[in-house]
């Protein structure tokens, strides 16, 4: 297992370029979490949400050159990935919504700032009653609060990946906080979301770079 995990995203992607193929297990360990999140929330189960992840990674793979830095990396790779739950479910386009009923001043759900070590043991039946809740709400408000709950991303990058506006970012994540206090009273943290256990993120490490060293 490589060990360098302060290298940066840019170098990582300059050095694999470059020939270094082994370094492109950074990659993988690095946004296992995140795109499991996302397959998750597209209401993929387990074993879909693995090999989207791993047809994922693939496909960034064959297309680091095409990756020049103009982006955020992580939301290049988050872009692939739904892609590809698109695909695989042939979704079709995101209706228009009217703009109603958001609230900018409204407190977030879950607290993304740093918790202490005690906060953040992770509490697994509690985490199955969210994940269950938010496999019941529609798939345009569950994708939003994937995006920027679960995975920290902005609303000008969540509008971007989605293809929808800011405003509609702000209303979908709003409706869905709501739906989601219907059904859960406390909030928690985000952490506690879909855990991805490090048993599945060593197999999805071990079927990508058996995969790339074949390309």
């Amino acid at each position: 297992m490589i060990l360098q995990n302060s290298i940066t995203e840019a170098e990582i992607i300059s050095r694999v370029i470059s020939g270094e193929k082994a370094l492109y297990e950074l990659i993988v360990r690095r946004f296992n979490p995140t795109l499991y999140k996302i397959g998750r929330s597209y209401n993929y189960n387990h074993q879909d949400t693995q090999d989207l992840m791993q047809d994922t990674f693939i496909d960034a793979y064959k297309n680091l050159q095409q990756f020049e830095g103009r982006a955020n990396f992580k939301t290049w790779l988050i872009r692939i990935m739904l892609n590809n739950c698109y695909r695989k479910k042939e979704k079709s386009s995101f209706k228009n919504e009217l703009v109603t009923d958001f609230n900018e001043n409204a407190k977030p759900m879950f607290n993304n700032s740093q918790n202490n070590t005690v906060n953040k043991i992770q509490n697994r039946e509690l985490g199955h009653i969210i994940e269950k809740a938010l496999a019941s709400l529609p798939q345009d408000y569950r994708m939003v609060f994937s995006l920027r709950e679960i995975n920290g991303l902005s609303t000008a990058e969540t509008a971007d990946l989605l293809g929808i506006t800011e405003t509609n970012v702000k209303v979908r994540l709003n409706r869905a906080k709501t739906m989601l206090r219907n059904k859960i009273e406390l909030a928690y943290s985000d952490v506690e979301l879909y855990e991805f256990n490090l048993v599945y993120c060593d197999a999805i490490v071990m079927n990508v770079m058996q995969q790339i060293n074949t390309i």
